[in-house]
């Protein structure tokens, strides 16, 4: 029987920063993977001879002293990822439909106050008083910077008020209120939903900067691969925990696994959706409170992904240098529920991507749906889907691009849809476990699984524990590592490297 210090589940990018911190810090590591091969979510995948992403389009944190460059530098991996930033000027645009009007938004968020003052001119109180109120929040959170950072999170008032609520209360402008509540197609909550503290903590990466990666999510794959072999971490894919075995004192002896093979560990650490870890878990251990509470837990938004090429010399200049969304009315909460009718939000990311001999023009589109649009489909398998399910996908093919050409019409006749993807699709071929694209919903009042879990040398992290999106889920990791090394040797590697 091997024995191993840790085990860590799932390896999208919080268990492969789980893992790698834990090895680095001298702990014998076993990575488990349910997919075939690692990565979750960052996987691309290729189509036309061209790469297209899954779930990691874009992020905040890559500048100088951002929090992502910060723990890409403590995990040693920040020279493999490239970071291609977007337009200062207008790095974000929101074209709001019932107004047929543009707002360009840059990133630094001197320049964004600068921008929406313009838009906005009687607006000047509300827009400083919005940011002091999202600053307010970061420097009050321990989390958002890896110098103070602590195992313990305590809350602030804006844990307990609704985005939405805040910016009613600063404004009756409808138009600013969507543009300010346009990011949450980041975390998929409505604004009436998120509190605001989290709200802020998501976006304040991506209002000082906003960067794709060369090569996408395949370059943290491949840096991160490459550093756990450095460190000797196992890894084994196709594999996951079936059984938790002689358990004594609230605490797992043996862990027996899909292939067979039993091993046992001082931790476990499950970075997956909390209602697969509620699967693994035995029911004799865990209270109805827990239960209730893990069941009770909702799912954030998913989307409908449809992949592109565009021909050559259609592209506009500086093509690839804005996320365009496109959004039909300013009801931002509307376009977010599932059970509303009529058009959502939609937004457009557009790449230049090395594909083979050349370069060719990708576009993602991607529009926010949930497992209610495919419930009648949920038992169906990939390939083995009824003819209804392929007219539901063709249809929203048909609909989204109509609305693309009606921003952008000299794309009309040279957008080739080369593949297109329902949570049904990212459920299935990413073991997903609902298809959401940010797992659990950061709900305002909701406590979500982070930390110890009823057996006491089990612990959960991810993107559902703390925030979602790539700092989100290893911001988690570093903090749930914080339980498990020594407080006087990780912060003595923690200060080493962030500075470094």
């Amino acid at each position: 029987m091997r024995v191993f210090d840790d085990i860590v589940v799932g390896s999208g990018v919080s268990g492969l920063t789980m893992s790698l911190l834990l090895a680095m810090n001298g702990r014998k590591v076993l990575l488990l993977e349910k997919n075939p091969r690692i990565g979750g979510s960052l996987s691309r995948f290729s189509k036309k001879g061209a790469p297209f992403d899954t779930g990691f389009h874009f992020t905040g944190g890559l500048q100088k002293g951002g929090l992502l460059y910060d723990m890409l530098s403590v995990l040693g991996i920040r020279d493999a990822i490239e970071p291609v930033f977007l337009s200062e000027d207008n790095a974000n645009s929101f074209f709001i439909e019932s107004e047929n009007r543009t707002y360009n938004v840059p990133y630094g968020i001197q320049r964004m106050k600068d921008q929406l003052k313009e838009y906005f001119p009687k607006e000047s109180a509300a827009i400083d008083g919005y940011f002091d109120r999202v600053l307010d929040v970061c420097e009050k959170t321990p989390s958002m910077n890896l110098h103070s950072l602590t195992a313990n999170q305590s809350h602030i008032n804006e844990d307990f008020i609704a985005l939405e609520e805040v910016l009613n209360g600063l404004t009756d402008n409808r138009s600013l209120r969507a543009v300010l509540c346009g990011f949450a197609m980041c975390y998929g909550v409505r604004p009436d939903e998120i509190s605001f503290a989290n709200h802020s903590r998501i976006c304040i990466g991506l209002y000082e900067s906003v960067a794709r990666v060369r090569e996408g999510g395949t370059a943290f794959e491949n840096a991160f691969k490459k550093k756990l072999t450095e460190y000797g971490v196992d890894i084994a894919c196709n594999t996951h925990i079936v059984e938790l075995a002689d358990i004594h004192g609230k605490k797992v002896g043996r862990f027996i696994l899909s292939s067979g093979e039993e091993v046992t560990a001082q931790n476990c650490i499950f970075t997956i959706h909390p209602k697969e870890i509620l699967k693994v878990l035995p029911q004799e251990y865990l209270s109805r409170a827990f239960q209730d509470r893990v069941s009770s837990f909702e799912s954030s938004t998913g989307f409908f992904s449809l992949f592109a090429l565009l021909d050559e010399g259609q592209e506009e200049p500086n093509f690839g240098e804005t996320i365009v969304s496109i959004l039909p009315h300013t009801d931002i909460t509307r376009q977010l529920d599932p059970p509303s009718q009529g058009p959502s939000a939609l937004v457009v990311i557009k790449s230049r991507e090395d594909g083979g001999d050349k370069k060719q023009n990708v576009i993602c589109a991607l529009e926010p749906s949930s497992h209610e649009h495919v419930q009648q489909w949920k038992d169906t398998t990939v390939g083995k889907r009824p003819q209804a399910y392929l007219d539901y996908k063709q249809q929203r093919i048909d609909a989204m691009t109509e609305r693309i050409f009606s921003v952008f019409p000299n794309y009309k006749g040279h957008l080739h849809v080369v593949d297109s993807a329902s949570v049904l699709t990212f459920r299935d071929y990413l073991n997903n476990y609902d298809g959401s694209a940010y797992g659990v919903k950061q709900k305002l009042g909701q406590y979500n699984l982070r930390g110890r879990l009823p057996l006491h040398n089990l612990h959960a992290a991810g993107q559902s524990a703390l925030l979602p999106g790539v700092i989100g889920a290893m911001m988690s990791s570093f903090i749930v590592a914080r339980a498990l090394i020594p407080e006087e040797q990780y912060n003595g590697f923690l200060r080493k490297n962030v500075c470094s």
